[in-house]
């Protein structure tokens, strides 16, 4: 016999999880689509009603993010610039009936290489929390996603936040999405970039592109070759000739892999102009 199951509480939830198998619904949007018409196989944990999960708070190190929070509640919360890039993102989740309805947790439990919100995550140093009725535990994003529809959710565990440490949370940041039109569409590729500056000069500078392998990654060798040089054309002129080897993209009917990555090191380069305040003479000229 199929179960469903709608706790009132996160312990409530975490404790039907230690008892056997469940398949978590939060706000439905993959869930529901990926169901299709196939009868139900699985014990259903629906929890929607966990108040305690949605939200956004502030701590002495952390911004912690609700895993039941929607891209909508993202958008509408006053965070530091630092998170532009992730609140690009979230408006580009779909439909804003998509935004209002779909959790942050759900896109990275979805694990999707072309899921919107992770490399806007991955250039905040995001770490997700996980918890079972025996323990709590943090992993950084970037080992939570294993490849597509992977993760190291276990069994008993549930997604309860998503930290971002508040050093990570300095500096400005943009999102650059490339699809094959302008809305509801799945990205061929996609960048986020994070700098500080100061003086003139980039400091800390966090890039990641997604789309472009099995998980979205964060680019060492453009944040080494970006380190240190003055906001101008020439991050772009960087951009273009910096490694690029964490990327593996596939082709497939949205673009070649040589397409891919091309359009990758174009896409980079406008998010970390955009996230240095740098307008491109083509865009200045526009």
């Amino acid at each position: 016999m199929i179960r469903y199951a709608k706790p009132t509480t996160v312990d409530e939830a975490l404790a039907l999880l230690g008892e056997g198998s469940w398949r978590i619904l939060a706000g439905g949007t993959d869930f529901y689509p990926a169901q299709g018409a196939k009868p139900f196989r699985e014990n259903v944990l629906d929890i929607n009603s966990l108040a305690a999960l949605r939200g956004i708070a502030e701590t002495g190190d952390h911004w912690v993010i609700g895993a039941r929070t929607t891209w909508t509640d993202l958008v509408r919360h006053p965070l530091p610039a630092a998170f532009d890039a992730l609140k690009q993102a979230a408006r580009e989740v779909g439909s804003v009936q998509i935004q209002n309805a779909a959790s942050i947790a759900g896109n990275l439990c979805n694990a999707s290489p072309a899921a919107d919100g992770v490399p806007a995550l991955l250039v905040l140093d995001a770490e997700v929390e996980l918890r079972s009725a025996a323990m709590a535990r943090h992993l950084p994003l970037e080992t939570f996603i294993l490849g597509n529809r992977r993760t190291e959710l276990r069994p008993d565990e549930m997604v309860t936040a998503i930290r971002v440490p508040k050093n990570a949370a300095a500096g400005t940041s943009a999102f650059v999405k490339l699809g094959a039109r302008r809305y509801l569409v799945i990205s061929i590729a996609m960048a986020a970039a994070r700098l500080s500056v100061e003086d003139g000069i980039v400091g800390n500078v966090a890039v990641a592109v997604g789309s472009c392998s099995a998980v979205a990654k964060r680019l060492s060798g453009v944040e080494a070759a970006l380190r240190g040089l003055p906001v101008s054309h020439a991050l772009a002129t960087a951009v273009q000739s910096a490694p690029m080897d964490e990327l593996s993209p596939i082709g497939d009917v949205r673009g070649s892999a040589e397409y891919r990555l091309d359009a990758a090191r174009e896409i980079v380069a406008r998010a970390v102009l955009d996230a240095a305040g740098h307008v491109p003479a083509e865009k200045a000229a526009a």
